[in-house]
């Protein structure tokens, strides 16, 4: 298969599928006043989403090296597709938190094996230029996610914004179909899922960076999920202006994805952590004190909460590598 085709399967998967990762925040409102329930309640959609996501983001880089790349990546993105189209049927909160749990579990296998895929089949040369194109397609889906689900929300309702994210992950469905048979695929029987994870976290240095990575998903995912709730009940905005004023994320993460590691390698990775985190437990004040201020507002959203996140993200793994970061490259290249 030509590489740059690959590139594009690839990029397109990603794109729906971190679209797909932040869509409920805009959404929240909608989904709360239609089911009935209050905006806490409503939230546990989130955790069901975000937890199986974490969880098997470092469970399928093993599973495609054990069974396949190929296959595991295609049977994922199949039953992604399902799992978005049941979130659009949901009728209550515990039948649309389990679709929207499955929809996490396949989730989370796109960006894992996309890079093992893309370390198998370009040189290591050319690699960090394949690399930077598909998580440039795929994170522009998650920067754009906010103002696709506001506006499908307010021009049809929230159930037709999964039924139209099942629609477009059909496309990359078709495509790795057709080009099915001329991707690459190794598989590896005797490979180890677990171990190498065990062995992780019994060292300090690893642990330590866990730890970062459970704050960042407290202080800043956490603050992030419900911005569309806050918006909703301080301003009385509609799901569109919602979405497009949470689109801030998009933008800031195309500047924070470009500056954080010119500004890593001037004050070092662990500072730009410490750095990270600051910003969003300022962002998190401001919001808290200030809120009701539109301006300031969208100040602590852009400025501090999501560019922390970008640099938090992308230089957690300057501390420590994790085991499953062997299936983005061959061995042979180190």
């Amino acid at each position: 298969m030509n590489r740059n085709k690959l590139i594009m399967l690839l990029g397109l998967a990603g794109f729906i599928v971190m679209a797909d990762n932040w869509v409920i925040s805009p959404i929240l409102p909608a989904i709360s006043q239609n089911l009935n329930i209050d905006i806490a309640r409503a939230g546990l959609l989130i955790t069901a989403y975000m937890i199986p996501f974490g969880i098997f983001q470092i469970i399928f880089g093993p599973l495609a090296d054990r069974y396949g790349k190929k296959q595991v990546i295609a049977f994922s993105i199949i039953m992604f597709t399902i799992a978005t189209g049941l979130c659009a049927l949901g009728s209550n909160l515990t039948n649309l938190s389990i679709f929207r749990a499955l929809t996490g579990i396949f989730a989370a296998s796109v960006m894992p094996i996309s890079l093992a895929l893309i370390g198998d089949v370009f040189p290591i040369k050319e690699r960090q230029g394949a690399i930077g194109t598909f998580m440039g397609i795929s994170f522009l889906g998650q920067g754009l996610s906010m103002a696709i689900g506001g506006t499908i929300a307010f021009f049809l309702n929230w159930r037709g914004v999964f039924g139209a994210y099942a629609v477009f992950s059909l496309i990359p469905v078709l495509l790795l179909v057709r080009n099915y048979k001329v991707l690459p695929s190794e598989k590896h029987p005797d490979s180890k899922i677990l171990a190498p994870y065990g062995k992780l976290l019994g060292t300090s240095k690893s642990l330590f960076t866990y730890i970062l990575v459970l704050l960042e998903g407290i202080f800043i995912v956490g603050s992030f999920s419900y911005a569309g709730a806050y918006i909703s009940k301080t301003y009385g905005f509609n799901y569109f202006y919602i979405g497009l004023i949470m689109t801030a994320f998009g933008i800031m993460t195309v500047i924070g994805g470009r500056v954080s590691g010119k500004v890593a390698a001037k004050i070092g990775a662990r500072n730009i952590l410490s750095l990270g985190l600051i910003s969003a437990a300022l962002a998190d004040i401001i919001i808290y004190l200030y809120g009701n201020i539109l301006g300031l507002l969208i100040i602590a959203l852009v400025i501090t909460l999501l560019l922390s996140f970008i640099m938090i993200r992308d230089h957690v793994n300057f501390i420590t590598k994790p085991p499953f970061l062997k299936y983005f490259y061959n061995e042979q290249d180190h």
